[in-house]
């Protein structure tokens, strides 16, 4: 008995060029029409056929993923991510880390596309349970290494005790950014001021609850 084997997606430069073009013609037609709207539209967008889009992406799930994963890699780009990758190099580690969550979390705070798809995630979800699945798929532990990598080096140099990476980050994320995330799905903006305060007790949350020798 013959078994099926995953057809390969296509690759080289041009086959990258139209996968970039498809994800960013999806993003604009699930922002504009939410996730009922058809593959022919994302296609005709795109500038290539139907059958490109499903060579690439295999289905309407997988390319809201591949959306969804471009949206939230945006904000954690540039000048954040390069603050992110020097924390364990950081002399002084509170100062370099409050740095690096200012910048990562205005980025956040002001990427209207990605509070957007996640407002769409939310509108649509009880109808579309597929698209809250591929939003959960790429959450904080696996959709940007930078911060990931820094922690770990952190626990590796003994500047920081963290037995459980994936706790760890979530943690972070939660003190630093998912109230931002939280209150814009409601459309409500937290104030410069609020922010600030919710940084600087987030980051020294963090820092003290993994301090060497705690627990």
């Amino acid at each position: 008995m013959s078994v099926d084997t995953p057809k390969p997606r296509p690759s080289g430069p041009r086959a990258e060029q139209k996968r970039r073009a498809i994800v960013r013609a999806a993003r604009e037609q699930f922002l504009r029409s939410g996730f009922g709207v058809g593959m022919d539209a994302i296609a005709a967008a795109a500038g290539v056929s139907k059958v490109t889009v499903y060579n690439h992406f295999g289905s309407k799930e997988a390319l809201f993923s591949a959306v969804i994963a471009g949206a939230l890699d945006e904000p954690l780009a540039g000048e954040s991510s390069a603050a992110l990758e020097k924390l364990a190099d950081a002399e002084d580690l509170r100062t370099a880390l409050l740095e690096a969550a200012r910048s990562w979390v205005h980025a956040v705070r002001d990427n209207e596309d990605v509070a957007a798809l996640r407002a769409l995630v939310a509108a649509e979800g009880h109808r579309f349970p597929e698209i809250a699945g591929a939003w959960r798929h790429h959450g904080p532990e696996g959709h940007h290494p930078a911060l990931a990598n820094a922690l770990r080096a952190l626990d590796a140099q003994g500047r920081l005790t963290i037995p459980d990476l994936r706790t760890a980050l979530l943690q972070l994320y939660s003190l630093l950014v998912f109230p931002h995330m939280v209150f814009g799905t409601y459309g409500t903006r937290v104030d410069d001021d609020l922010t600030e305060r919710l940084l600087v007790g987030g980051v020294d949350m963090f820092l003290g609850h993994y301090a060497p020798g705690v627990g």
